[in-house]
């Protein structure tokens, strides 16, 4: 008998990854960036969820002008729950909300998903001043 590790599956996806940069189908996304949310800090894992609106919401708080991207990703290694939202402000994966160390593959993306109005986008932008306001606040790096 093998005495392999068995990995859990976490989520079977689909997967997106929301954005405003404008990249092409079988690029890699990785980590090593700075943060949209702490820009002071740069990102030991890429980040991506199950949910589109998840995708759409991280897209439209993205740094930079272009236009707000969702993009269908792929793991290509293995990859954990987020625990910045995982059991810290969520019990569970509500949000269906991952990251890994290990790069994600671009395989399409959608073009149509509920977008936030302006005064929901300023809501959570708020929420995410209060939240660098908080010092008890950490983001789990």
């Amino acid at each position: 008998m093998e005495n392999k590790k068995e990995e859990k599956i976490l989520d079977n996806g689909p997967f997106y990854h929301g954005t405003k940069a404008d990249l092409q189908i079988g690029d890699v996304l990785s980590a090593g960036f700075q943060s949209n949310y702490y820009p002071e800090i740069i990102m030991n894992h890429i980040y991506f969820t199950a949910l589109q609106n998840g995708a759409g919401l991280a897209a439209a708080l993205a740094k930079g002008e272009n236009r707000e991207r969702i993009y269908i990703v792929e793991p290509t290694g293995a990859f954990e729950n987020d625990p910045n939202v995982t059991d810290k402000k969520f019990p569970g994966n509500p949000t269906r909300s991952y990251r890994s160390k290990e790069p994600v593959r671009i395989v399409g993306e959608i073009t149509d998903w509920i977008r936030l109005t302006d005064e929901e986008l300023q809501n959570w932008r708020e929420r995410i001043v209060k939240l660098r306001e908080n010092p008890n606040a950490e983001i789990i790096n």
